[in-house]
């Protein structure tokens, strides 16, 4: 089986902040890294979501062309993954070429197969900004949970689609105007009614795998009764539709967008020189049947509906042997301080400002512990603070510290060879090995917030450990078992960071390389063993982690607000 991951792609419009990171791109990192550490065949898709409303508004706020806006916007948003260690087998954009050729070669198989529509339909005109307002660019009063501050697609409180006619008391997104007026204009719209009873027949077949969130999205969409779409927008930007007689209008970016997950696919197999590959991940072969690709999605819960039912009614109404989705791994949203990120309002912690604090595994394992599976999570930084000084630096730096400035200080830099493991060290390796079991099992599953406290567990062991032992009074009475103990404790030093490695890997190369070990030793469950790495030099190194002081904490709760 070979596994196809793709999380979220984020807006091109700003740098996004850490509930955007741990609600997508973070754990599907985790697990990408996790299944290759096992030696499968992984190929992790994602790319920035260039069009639609969302770019304009904010390449006119920079006083930017919106191309140019788009293109600086991806090389910063790129950096700041690479830095966070995302490994990205390919990092697209939808603007590309690619993603503009299937998005109409896609319309094109709904359109010949009578899932689209042309409708005249009310759109609401400003008079103030001289053009029709695409759905965006339409704030207002949502009618169903009366948020303020609702878009005219969505409601960010309730998840609620909408259209910017459903608004109470709208405005112009642009120039604030409330002199709207609605006018006719002609639109294409999908025809999700039509496509209602085989994206039903195909959610029972598949959602059994899939998480409470994910699941109980896609069926309340499914039970209200799926509505046909307007998949048009009056824009400049955008993937020109393909019509001869509706000039000016492109396609809905929510469209596009899922699309360019195959189209950012196809930029991989042709970087790589074989432009072909990409068919073996995303079409199914009829003559062969082939079903050889797990297909799994990450995403926060905003953009479910769209990924459990739009997108897959897309490809099955195109029916063109395309690979669906089999695990959709939704996640809720990281607040901070109770309240809810947002890129928009500029409220939270930005991934360019915290990759400015800190090194980025502190902030991969702070987050993936407050992983937002089950609920809402919340961030603050004095749990963030708990959080590096009690795990990170506590847990397994402390012992990392501890078993090499010991070890060079009383045996010099070479790891000891005397005496023979005993029954101690016997249940030792078989806690290590049911907590290395649980932390596969889990992030097998998905279940990240389990295979953090497993992976916690599996780094607490050594320290019980060598306190128990305590390898420093053996010294006087039992030299050679000291030496066991000892080596004892390198080789978990080595289990610690190969487990550690799909979260945090660039503490796990640092720690590996302090033994003299490359950054790939194989997989948790192959390094087990605590009697091995006898007579291997090794380096003491300053301490990996860093505290974080409490008038720190209260200092970026002061820059940041509370």
């Amino acid at each position: 089986m070979r596994h196809l991951i793709t999380s979220g792609l984020p807006y091109i419009n700003g740098v996004k902040h850490l509930g955007n990171l741990v609600g997508s791109m973070l754990p599907a990192d985790v697990y990408a890294r996790w299944l290759r550490q096992r030696g499968e065949e992984v190929l992790y898709i994602c790319g920035t979501d260039e069009h639609g409303a969302p770019a304009e508004l904010a390449a006119a706020a920079a006083g930017e062309d919106v191309a140019a806006f788009c293109e600086r916007m991806y090389g910063v948003q790129s950096e700041i993954y690479r830095r966070f260690g995302l490994s990205f087998d390919h990092f697209g954009r939808t603007s590309r070429p690619p993603n503009h050729a299937l998005t109409q070669r896609v319309f094109q198989a709904l359109d010949a197969n009578g899932f689209t529509e042309r409708r005249t339909l009310q759109q609401i005109w400003s008079e103030a900004d001289g053009r029709f307002l695409p759905d965006r660019y339409v704030e207002g009063t949502c009618p169903h949970c009366g948020n303020t501050q609702a878009r005219g697609d969505q409601c960010e409180l309730c998840t609620r689609l909408l259209d910017p006619t459903d608004l109470i008391a709208p405005r112009s997104a642009i120039s604030k105007s409330t002199d709207l007026e609605i006018r006719d204009c002609e639109h294409v719209f999908l025809k999700l009614t039509a496509l209602s009873e085989p994206v039903s027949e195909w959610v029972t077949a598949v959602e059994a795998g899939w998480p409470d969130l994910s699941r109980q999205i896609a069926r309340k969409w499914l039970g209200e009764g799926l509505q046909d779409r307007c998949i048009t927008r009056d824009l400049d930007w955008g993937v020109p539709v393909p019509v001869d007689d509706l000039p000016g209008l492109v396609f809905y970016v929510w469209f596009d967008a899922p699309i360019g997950y195959i189209a950012a696919t196809i930029e991989w197999a042709e970087a790589r020189g074989t432009p072909d590959d990409w068919e073996s991940w995303w079409r199914d072969d009829a003559a062969t049947q082939r079903r050889d690709v797990h297909y799994t999605q990450f995403m926060g819960k905003d953009n479910l509906p769209f990924h459990t039912v739009m997108f897959p009614a897309m490809l099955l109404g195109a029916d063109d042997g395309w690979k669906l989705v089999d695990t959709v791994k939704g996640f809720h949203w990281m607040q901070y301080y109770g309240d809810k990120f947002s890129t928009s309002q500029g409220r939270g912690v930005f991934t360019d400002a915290a990759l400015a604090l800190y090194p980025p595994d502190y902030w991969r394992y702070a987050l993936m512990a407050r992983v937002p599976e089950s609920a809402d999570s919340n961030f603050t930084w004095p749990d963030f603070q708990r959080l590096v000084n009690s795990d990170l630096a506590g847990v397994l730096g402390n012992f990392v510290n501890r078993v090499l400035s010991f070890t060079s200080r009383k045996l010099g830099a070479v790891v000891p060879a005397g005496g023979s493991p005993g029954p101690r060290e016997a249940k030792l390796q078989a806690d290590c090995a049911a907590a290395v079991a649980e932390w596969d099992r889990a992030v097998g599953a998905l279940e990240f917030r389990a295979a953090m406290k497993a992976l916690r567990h599996l780094w607490t062991l050594g320290n019980v450990y060598i306190d128990e032992r305590a390898p420093w009074s053996l010294m006087k009475t039992d030299p050679d078992e000291a030496e066991m103990v000892i080596r004892a404790c390198f080789n978990l030093i080595r289990l610690n960071a190969v487990a550690a490695a799909p979260v945090i890997p660039e503490l796990s190369a640092h720690l590996l390389g302090a033994l003299g070990l490359p950054a790939d030793c194989g997989r948790p469950d192959e390094n087990l063993a605590l009697d091995g790495l006898a007579g291997r030099p090794f380096t003491v190194i300053p301490p990996a982690i860093q505290k974080i002081e409490a008038e720190t904490v209260a200092e970026l709760e002061a820059r940041f607000g509370t």
